[in-house]
């Protein structure tokens, strides 16, 4: 089974960047759906990207996000060194929260619910100030 480790949380202003790393331990890697979540206080845990690597006439990545998060988030991954990582542009302080990375099996469809991943890392603490 996959373990996760989560880096490169902080503390940021509104409209700066950061970026998130998930290393992945397992022999499998590229057979995993990964995905970020964030939770804020108070809320329910929501998906932010998700990622997966698919196999067609080439192996291609397909990458999906949630709405708010299109053209600010971008997500990718390095199967070679089993890698997921989170660019984050334009942050927001709504955008503050511990985020969580997370894997699952393949699957035909986008994952998004929380409920359907099974790994789960620490967490890692991002805040925006106004």
């Amino acid at each position: 089974q996959v373990q996760l480790v989560e880096s490169g949380g902080g503390l940021v202003q509104a409209g700066g960047s950061l970026r998130l790393s998930c290393a992945a331990s397992g022999r499998t890697f590229n057979s995993y759906v990964m995905a970020w979540f964030r939770q804020a206080p108070g809320k329910e845990r929501e998906f932010v990207a998700g990622i997966r690597w698919m196999r067609g006439s080439t192996y291609y990545a397909d990458s999906y996000y949630a709405d708010s998060m299109k053209g600010r988030f971008t997500i990718s991954r390095d199967n070679a060194k089993n890698t997921v990582t989170l660019q984050m542009n334009s942050l927001k302080p709504e955008d503050t929260a511990i985020y969580y990375c997370a894997a699952t099996g393949w699957g035909s469809y986008r994952k998004t619910d929380p409920h359907e991943y099974d790994t789960w890392g620490q967490g890692t603490q991002v805040t925006v100030s106004s």
